[in-house]
């Protein structure tokens, strides 16, 4: 079963327990006790999370892979330095 969670976040990403257990069509709980061997072993790293979705409360388990980190934001990053040269306008 481990090899199919494992499967599943490395072609879809970070997803919700409720989520990855419907579409595995595995039992939320069978899952979950898979999941906390898989992030005892440094497999998967997992947060509780609440999501709100149209007004309804979501509380899971987000998961992803341990070796998969998020993609950093867009736009410049705090500690990078512009080159001068390349502004300087010459008349």
């Amino acid at each position: 079963m481990s090899d199919a969670i494992i499967g599943f976040l490395r072609s879809n990403g970070e997803q919700l327990d409720v989520d990855m257990a419907e579409a595995l069509g595995i039992p939320l709980a069978e899952l979950r006790d898979s999941i906390a061997q898989l992030a005892a072993a440094g497999d998967l790293i997992c947060c509780k999370v609440t999501r709100f979705i149209d007004g309804r409360k979501i509380e899971g388990t987000s998961c992803r892979l341990s070796c998969d980190p998020p993609t950093p934001s867009r736009g410049r990053k705090p500690g990078v330095k512009k080159d001068d040269d390349a502004e300087a306008i010459i008349y």
